[in-house]
């Protein structure tokens, strides 16, 4: 995955599309409510190019789980 701050996603966007209405501020919004899926690394916010791109494409985007915290299964055989 290529992943990128908010800022870094919305150069990305620009450059490829030097028209683009979808501003900094645009992006930073649909992460903090969920509608993009991203990590979030300490302050920062990280978004996959991949995932930017089928959002703007109209797929559906899956968020990424975390792997801290949660207990994976384990197969017990007997």
């Amino acid at each position: 995955m290529r992943m990128r701050t908010i800022e870094q996603a919305a150069e990305y966007l620009k450059a490829q599309d030097p028209g683009t209405a979808l501003t900094k501020t645009a992006l930073r919004r649909l992460v903090t409510t969920g509608g993009l899926p991203s990590v979030r690394v300490g302050t920062k916010y990280l978004i996959a190019l991949e995932n930017l791109d089928a959002f703007l494409a109209g797929e559906t985007v899956e968020a990424p789980q975390p792997s801290v915290g949660l207990i994976r299964p384990v197969e017990v055989s007997r």
